[in-house]
């Protein structure tokens, strides 16, 4: 059996051989180190997300032991308070709400309406990088990217995205789970400041003077009586921007990285371009952008034969089910024509993804439109270092050899 430290370099580096050597030995596995249940088969992982006594409230919990600590910073509880503010941290009927009036605003037609927005950032972002042999495809393209989408959806001026990239790098920490940084509390509570003086004052703005963007339509969202509070507005968009361009862009580096090294699936894709709907699929199914999300138990659940007691901290490791040999044919093989593929990528149950849609856009136009530009596109190094968080899946650099 793997020892416990989930955010140890081997298991960083290559996750799927970690949680599947848990999976086979001991797949309701109890991890000492971070007091966390460890769920990594498919049935279990995919029955847990759409089970209402497992809570997505991990954030009341912590905000009520802060403050109860005499010593507790009042700038970090404000950032714990906006959090627990978010949809994706609420349950029930508040989560229902919430996700109704959002998804009145953020609907698949105006989604759909991004595709040529969308394909002309990214053949921008290429251009601007065409005369450089080597470049980092996360930095110059794969963050940029859903980055400027985000943005304008918001109505957020395109040069301001590098500040949302500071200010998001500050709350991942806490938000996706590294624990084992000591500086993440204070980074977290400045950017989550930064972050909510910026958008108050453009969502001021908006209601003053309306655009056609997604702060406009969030303030217009109603059903019958009820709309979104200021309060709630805010949590929605930060939330939106953080979501929006976070996860697409481990998406889009991830499903890049997983053709280079399977030169058979990407001949496929040259010459079958429709199959990139199912080749999104399949990259979230094989090495998708999210690891692992956390809930926490309302009441006693037994899962196979552990009985996970109420208060309880649970991993529900997405990438371990994904490669779940009980789910899938061959599950450490990409491929690009898989089908059925009822990955967990994106969840499942009534926390599904509310952005899947724009997230699978963006990556299919990125990625069709790198590899149509670069054909003999390919890694410039092997050695590669992934992200040190708990939750999500991304690499910090990809290093390419244009040769266009």
């Amino acid at each position: 059996m793997p020892a416990d430290g989930m955010l140890d370099a081997a298991a960083v580096a290559d996750p799927y051989a970690y949680f599947g050597a848990l999976r086979s030995a001991d797949p309701v596995h109890w991890n000492e180190r971070y007091r966390a249940w460890v769920i990594t088969r498919y049935d279990d992982v995919s029955a847990a997300l759409r089970d209402p006594r497992i809570s997505s409230d991990r954030i009341t919990p912590l905000l009520n032991r802060w403050r109860a600590r005499a010593d507790a910073d009042p700038l970090f509880i404000e950032t714990l308070e906006q959090l627990a503010g978010w949809m994706v941290f609420k349950d029930g009927d508040d989560h229902s709400r919430l996700r109704r009036l959002v998804y009145r605003a953020f609907t698949p037609r105006m989604v759909r309406s991004m595709q040529a927005d969308i394909a002309a950032i990214a053949d921008r972002l290429l251009d601007e990088m065409a005369a450089e042999p080597v470049v980092d495809l996360i930095r110059q393209f794969a963050f940029p990217l859903p980055a400027i989408v985000i943005a304008g959806m918001l109505g957020v001026p395109p040069e301001d995205r590098d500040l949302f990239k500071a200010w998001s790098d500050d709350i991942t920490a806490l938000v996706f789970g590294g624990l084992d940084d000591a500086g993440r509390y204070e980074r977290a509570a400045q950017g989550m400041r930064n972050l909510v003086q910026y958008l108050s004052a453009l969502i001021a703005q908006y209601r003053t003077s309306p655009a056609e963007n997604l702060v406009s339509a969030l303030i217009r969202a109603r059903e019958e009586n009820d709309m979104l509070s200021e309060a709630e507005i805010l949590s929605t968009c930060i939330l939106l921007l953080f979501g929006g361009h976070e996860t697409t862009t481990n998406l889009i580096g991830n499903g890049l990285l997983a053709l280079l090294n399977h030169p058979d699936q990407r001949r496929l894709l040259d010459g079958n371009p429709g199959l990139v709907t199912s080749a999104i699929e399949e990259f979230l199914r094989f090495d998708g952008p999210a690891k692992s999300v956390v809930r926490i138990a309302k009441e006693p659940v037994t899962i196979r034969d552990r009985t996970i007691e109420p208060g309880a901290r649970i991993y529900l490791v997405l990438a371990a089910a994904n490669r779940d040999p009980e789910a899938f044919d061959h599950p450490d093989e990409l491929d690009i024509t898989r089908d059925p593929n009822p990955h967990v990528g994106f969840g499942m149950g009534p926390h599904y993804c509310l952005g899947s849609a724009l997230a699978r856009l963006e990556a299919a136009e990125a990625i069709s439109r790198v590899l149509g530009r670069y054909p003999r596109l390919r890694l410039a190094t092997t050695d590669l270092a992934w992200h040190p968080v708990m939750l999500s899946r991304g690499l910090v650099k990809l290093p390419v050899v244009l040769d266009g």
